[in-house]
């Protein structure tokens, strides 16, 4: 028992009389701005841009096709009505100028 006690307050002693240490870490990273990561992210980065563009590319040219199949529908119809053949109509389903008569078209 008394070993024991000796033993503890040795123990005790030791540990109180150790200095405390902390571990500090300093980190200097000396970057170009040229790594795999910086270079991964602006290829992703590109990528996604040539996709949007090429979106968006494909949905103004949608637009446009749709707004010039409106205009040439339009100028058609014009026509039909000025035209001087007493038997063409204007098919507004279809957008197209026909015979009232054959129900072909007419070209006004």
């Amino acid at each position: 028992m008394k070993l024991v006690k000796l033993t503890l307050i040795a123990a005790l002693l030791v540990a109180g009389t150790a200095p405390l240490t902390y571990a500090a870490t300093q980190h200097v990273v000396i970057d170009s701005g040229n790594n795999a990561y910086d270079t991964e992210g602006a290829r992703q980065s590109h990528e996604q841009w040539n996709d949007t563009r090429n979106l968006r590319n494909k949905v103004n040219n949608r637009v446009e096709k749709e707004f010039d199949k409106a205009d040439r529908a339009f100028d058609k119809r014009d026509a039909c009505e000025k035209s001087y053949n007493t038997n063409a109509y204007w098919e507004p389903n279809t957008l197209r100028c026909l015979d009232r008569r054959t129900g072909r078209d007419v070209t006004p």
